[in-house]
């Protein structure tokens, strides 16, 4: 690896040492990445903003100033879906409606290993098929701690759960700049793809069951649940498309392994009305709909998905963009509403709620600002064309072995397996072309990597911590999630790098 790629490497070296080893906060250990990045950036490779020749003052402070506002703005997007979902955990709990949920699931089954994987497992990727954009954390998360999962491991569970899912996340996003760069068929790449997931993704269910740390139910159950959803999802990929592989294999595999449970194993205790049980589901339903109908719906989907907020700076350099009817936060408030206003109990509680989401917000917002400013800092200034470039030229024909760890290091900086794929698919287009390999595989690759990134990213896990209140621990999940991902990247290489050979 030349100079260059070695110094872009340093920073995504440093936050993960701090986080992961050292046992830092997102927060300081975001901000000293950042410090370390700047120099580089302006030195190293004499990044001076767009169209910006001189090195003074004057023409890096406007382009710092546009990483800070697509740092700044993005933060606000994270937190338009993390303050309704604190809203409702909140809600939830002050109505009794959580203690309602975990009677229903003792019923299925006390086992503490089956319900996280009823919640992380399914639930978690149903809700990335749905709507994404940190949304399954956000859900999950607060589920499993009212479960009596401890805040930091429900976090690493709702992680780990639904990265398998996420490369096609909601409704197919991540593929749509995939299939533009290359022009494949949509069924071949999306078929690809879950076919690299369909092989390996036993081993994230296996890594959750790992993580619970307690129960009785054997691994057995992981790989039932990991067939359960595996299986329609691969078929739909292949069949239908990139649209609804995650949703779908997690609505039929859910189904399937609730029966599954309910038949072999069963619980004990009284169980809910189904009155008080469809009113803790009401909120969670309505979502549902409004998922569904916003997302299946052409003409809905395109009524609200039309209204769009954009800007920019400095010619177009630095842009950001909202449709705030589409996203998913504002479907999580409207769900909240309107779950309170079928179950008129939960409006006395609605205010004391939002007072305690509210209060937890505060400590998320540096800790978020300081991951994006680095990640976006590091797209800018070409650190991170510069570390796939430099692996590409150090791997040279094992470059497949590689590919998938490459996908996952640009979620880990951009903390989305979208802009991972935006910015790195070409790359691995290039390299396809160059050393004569299928360049649909590669571009699987691309997409599978760029899911497990997921787990990892720090504005991931900080956003995830924030609606269980584990501001200043974020490090602790890490550690739990870095394992996990390393593993499954480290197996996809693997398993690209022999049917690469074959083809």
């Amino acid at each position: 690896m030349g100079a260059l790629p070695a110094l872009a490497l340093l920073p995504v070296a440093l936050v993960l040492a701090l986080m992961a080893g050292a046992r830092w906060a997102a927060a300081p250990a975001g901000l000293a990445g950042l410090a370390l990045a700047l120099p580089i950036a302006l030195f190293a490779f004499g990044w001076r903003g767009p169209a910006l020749e001189d090195a003074s003052a004057a023409g890096i402070v406007p382009a710092l100033g546009g990483v800070a506002a697509e740092a700044g703005f993005t933060t606000l997007t994270i937190l338009w879906i993390v303050f309704p979902a604190l809203w409702l955990h909140e809600l939830q709990l002050g109505t009794g409606a959580t203690a309602t949920l975990r009677q229903a699931l003792a019923r299925l089954s006390e086992d503490p290993r089956l319900a996280a994987l009823l919640v992380a497992w399914f639930f978690a990727l149903f809700s990335e098929g749905a709507a994404g954009f940190g949304t399954p954390v956000a859900l999950a998360a607060p589920i499993l701690v009212g479960l009596g999962f401890e805040p930091a491991r429900a976090v690493a569970l709702a992680l780990v759960g639904h990265a398998v899912g996420v490369s096609f996340g909601a409704l197919g996003t991540p593929l749509v700049p995939q299939l533009a760069a290359g022009g494949f068929e949509p069924t071949a790449l999306a078929g690809a793809t879950a076919l690299l997931h369909l092989a390996l993704g036993w081993t994230m269910a296996l890594a959750l069951h790992r993580i619970v740390g307690q129960g009785r139910a054997g691994p057995g159950w992981a790989l039932l649940a990991a067939a359960c959803f595996l299986l329609p999802f691969a078929a739909i990929a292949a069949f239908v498309g990139p649209e609804l592989p995650t949703l779908g294999g997690a609505l039929l595999g859910g189904l399937a392994f609730a029966l599954a449970v309910r038949r072999r194993e069963g619980g004990s205790g009284p169980a809910p009305t189904r009155a008080a049980l469809l009113a803790a589901a009401l909120p969670y339903l309505m979502l549902l709909a409004l998922v569904l109908a916003t997302r299946l719906l052409p003409p809905l989907r395109e009524a609200l998905a039309g209204l769009e907020w954009r800007w920019s700076l400095l010619e177009g350099s630095f842009t950001g963009r909202i449709q705030p009817l589409y996203h998913p936060g504002t479907l999580l408030l409207l769900a909240l509403v309107a779950g309170g206003l079928l179950r008129r109990d939960a409006w006395t509680a609605f205010r004391g709620a939002a007072v305690r989401a509210s209060g937890r917000l505060p400590a998320v917002l540096l800790a978020l600002v300081a991951m994006l400013a680095l990640a976006r800092l590091m797209v800018h200034a070409g650190m991170i064309e510069a570390l796939a470039e430099g692996a590409a030229g150090l791997a040279g024909g094992a470059w497949p072995l590689l590919a998938p760890a490459a996908g996952a290091v640009g979620t880990f900086v951009t903390g989305s397996a979208t802009a991972s794929n935006i910015l790195l698919t070409d790359l691995q287009l290039a390299v396809a072309a160059t050393l004569g390999l299928p360049a649909v595989w590669m571009a699987a690759a691309q997409g599978f990597g760029a899911a497990v990134g997921n787990i990892i990213c720090p504005h991931n896990i900080v956003a995830g911590g924030a609606t269980v209140g584990l501001a200043g621990r974020e490090g602790e999940v890490m550690r739990r999630t870095l394992p996990a991902c390393a593993l499954y990247a480290a197996l996809g290489g693997a398993l690209v790098f022999a049917i690469t050979a074959v083809d």
